[in-house]
């Protein structure tokens, strides 16, 4: 990280109240600046598109639409902006749909806010981020999906997909994976190529995102709460 250079970044929340709070503490941060803020979806890509932010901190509920949405489009066309969810939502199909997405960070609105500044510089450097109260419930909900209604409840990955899954989110190599489960380069790369199929993906980091065990709840310590919230 450049200490010189400060961090830029976008807030987006519909709650005046929210902004106006995360301003105060992130300005208020050594190596932050916030560059822009809005309360709107299309706000959210305006601001991207127009500033680049290093990262943009973006609700899940916005009045004319998804952040789930706007986070697809920024990063399509902002791909060095990286994206961290804020927000009340805890069930495990918003969880998903945003780690699908490509974003870097999930975590919930009650967090402190030295642990926000912390998961903000995670994310900067390049290390993914989700509330450690949330990976659990993910990773069961993605083992255990529906195929379509009606059908038997079968793994969404296959066992061998899915010991993969704590080598890549330790960062090892196609080759390194190969060598630790005794299988060929080729295979581990298609195994890969099967995950990013299944999961709509098409970066490591997201495949470490649905790995509970890569966080263990040290990067965000964050007190109990409600599984779901009534608003975003």
């Amino acid at each position: 990280m450049n200490k010189s250079k400060p961090i830029r970044l976008v807030i987006v929340d519909d709650h005046e109240v929210v902004r106006i709070g995360l301003c105060a503490v992130l300005n208020l941060t050594p190596g932050m600046k916030v560059i822009g803020q809005g309360g709107q979806m299309e706000e959210a890509k305006t601001l991207c598109y127009r500033l680049k932010p290093d990262l943009v901190l973006l609700d899940i509920r916005l009045p004319d639409g998804s952040g789930v949405d706007a986070a697809r489009e920024i990063l399509a066309k902002c791909p060095k902006t990286r994206v961290l969810f804020l927000t009340s939502f805890a069930d495990d199909h918003t969880v998903l749909e945003a780690i699908l997405s490509g974003a870097q960070g999930y975590i919930l609105k009650d967090i402190a806010s030295e642990a926000l500044v912390r998961a903000i510089r995670t994310i900067y450097a390049g290390q993914p981020v989700i509330d450690p109260r949330l990976t659990k419930h993910t990773m069961e909900w993605l083992k255990h999906v529906y195929t379509e209604p009606g059908q038997s409840k079968r793994p969404l990955l296959s066992p061998q997909e899915q010991r993969l899954l704590p080598l890549v989110a330790k960062g090892l190599t196609n080759k390194e994976i190969a060598k630790d489960l005794n299988l060929s380069e080729k295979t581990v790369k298609n195994y890969l190529a099967n995950i990013y199929s299944k999961l709509n993906i098409g970066r490591r980091s997201q495949i470490a995102a649905f790995y509970a065990g890569s966080f263990k709840g040290s990067e965000v310590r964050l007190p109990m709460m409600a599984t779901r919230a009534s608003t975003g």
